[in-house]
């Protein structure tokens, strides 16, 4: 099992969500988060005045699914999180271990 860490554009959350669905992923999990990369923070107006925050907002998605699905997932998500512009964001693919459903004790792929 693979585990899919994506950070991107809050606008582009729905978008995202959508073809992942359609791409057969059946639950993702969902945070709100801040951080920077290359861009270096943002310069934001505010009551006319002008401020530079170091910490932009993103969305971070989590999704683990079976080793085979994993890289049309990642795919998945490039294509519908892909605007062109600086800070699209970044992909992380990593092993999981075990994967346990607390309501069934299945364990694994048929806890997913």
């Amino acid at each position: 099992m693979k585990l899919i860490i994506a950070v991107i554009k809050p606008f582009k959350l729905d978008e995202v969500r959508e073809a992942l669905a359609s791409a057969g992923v059946q639950g993702m999990t969902v945070t709100e988060v801040k951080g920077f990369g290359r861009q270096k923070g943002q310069t934001e107006i505010y009551r006319g005045a002008e401020y530079t925050t170091n910490m932009v907002p993103k969305i971070k998605i989590e999704v683990v699914v079976e080793d085979g699905q994993a890289a049309s997932v990642v795919e998945t998500i490039q294509q519908s999180a892909h605007t062109g512009s600086i800070g699209d964001g970044k992909i992380f693919v990593t092993d999981v271990g075990q994967a346990v459903r607390i309501r069934t004790g299945e364990t694994n792929e048929t806890a997913l």
